[in-house]
């Protein structure tokens, strides 16, 4: 029997170790899985020893008031694993946390990976000698990837996106208006302003304030916000003007975007999930002021958002700090429904992005990481 120590951050870590426990038991339905989880990883099999939300902080300073809780934790998993001796150590994300607990754990002789690699090639790029020292084998989701790591002598692996393989070539948009109880002719826009608590509290307001610009402007659009949880709903309402009417969506953030003509989107995993939906977006974050001031120092890459970074140049608006606003946001995506030739040339270039990320991306992690274990794997 094989063991894999997991430890995943948050709903967008749920969801990917999810799909990799589920493909490693397709592979070898014996192996036996534990660690930090979620729910979905739960209900795949993963012995859940903490839950993934403990881990839902964004921002070095943010993070600052529960560094002793945090530190407590990733000693005890170390404890824990260390006593158990899994097969193999696999971080899903949340690099801030998992190097340091790999590093322990690859000192003690245990073998490790890290799943989802850091945005060392975007800034602090000097964390790349910390990977090497904390991971036998980093498996990237976005295909430039590799290359950075080959010139620093890290083994890593392109193995594609799971997401790029849930979500069809082809979403059914009349289908999700449906199932969403929305008009199938009707112009709908979605609000998606993250899944972590701060950034909830941080853009909803200024989404709020962009619907209530477009709605002066364009009455007859309808609006659609998914909410990761109870929390966030109340967090979210209690920031948003009451008009225009906002229908608010227990989860179901795919099924917003398929159902959706445009979306606003917190960058993160949702600007994704709308790129491989196909749909047209403006991205907005907001960091702490400290954050905010320490990133302008650090971040290499002229664009913060996924799909400007896949692409590789400014095709979609993203507003940063004190540049989002409610108009800003607003006149962004009116202007991005009114544009036809950009809007075909979105499609073509999302549909050419989702095409090479969809590579059987759990098979193929599982694959890496069991052929790993077994001492079978290639390079």
């Amino acid at each position: 029997m094989i063991r894999v120590g997991i430890v995943a951050g948050e709903s967008s870590g749920d969801q990917l170790g999810a799909a990799l426990i589920g493909a490693l038991r397709a592979r070898d339905p014996d192996v036996r899985c534990f660690g930090m989880a979620g729910p979905k990883m739960a209900a795949a099999g993963c012995e859940v020893w903490a839950s993934s939300e403990e881990l839902s902080t964004m921002g070095l300073f943010e993070v600052l008031h529960k560094l002793p809780r945090l530190l407590r934790l990733r000693r005890s998993l170390v404890e824990r694993f260390q006593q158990i001796r899994p097969d193999v150590f696999v971080g899903i994300d949340v690099p801030d946390f998992n190097l340091g607990l790999a590093r322990r754990l690859k000192e003690s002789g245990l073998k490790t990976v890290q799943y989802v690699s850091p945005q060392v090639w975007a800034w602090r790029r000097g964390r790349v000698r910390t990977i090497g020292r904390s991971c036998d084998l980093v498996l990237c989701l976005l295909p430039f990837e590799t290359a950075f790591y080959a010139q620093h002598g890290v083994r890593a692996e392109f193995v594609g996106h799971p997401l790029a393989d849930q979500i069809p070539l082809e979403v059914d948009r009349d289908a999700a208006r449906d199932a969403l109880q929305l008009p199938r002719d009707a112009t709908v826009v979605a609000l998606l302003p993250g899944s972590r608590m701060g950034e909830i509290e941080r853009l909803s307001g200024d989404f709020g304030a962009a619907a209530a610009w477009i709605a002066a402007r364009r009455p007859e659009i309808r609006f659609v916000a998914p909410m990761v949880s109870p929390q966030a709903r109340l967090a979210f309402e209690a920031r948003v003007p009451a008009t225009p009417p906002i229908q608010l969506v227990d989860g179901q953030a795919q099924r917003v975007l398929a159902a959706a003509d445009a979306a606003i989107v917190a960058s993160g995993t949702a600007t994704l999930e709308a790129l491989l939906t196909g749909r047209p977006m403006v991205v907005a974050y907001r960091f702490g002021a400290l954050t905010a001031l320490l990133l302008r120092r650090l971040v290499k890459v002229p664009y913060f958002s996924q799909p400007n970074l896949l692409i590789g140049r400014r095709l979609v608006p993203e507003f940063l700090q004190e540049a989002v606003s409610g108009q800003a946001l607003g006149e962004a995506l009116l202007c991005e429904l009114g544009d036809r030739q950009h809007l075909s040339e979105l499609q073509q270039e999302f549909r050419r992005v989702h095409e090479t990320l969809r590579r059987g991306g759990a098979e193929r992690a599982a694959a890496a990481i069991l052929e790993y274990v077994r001492g079978t794997a290639r390079g």
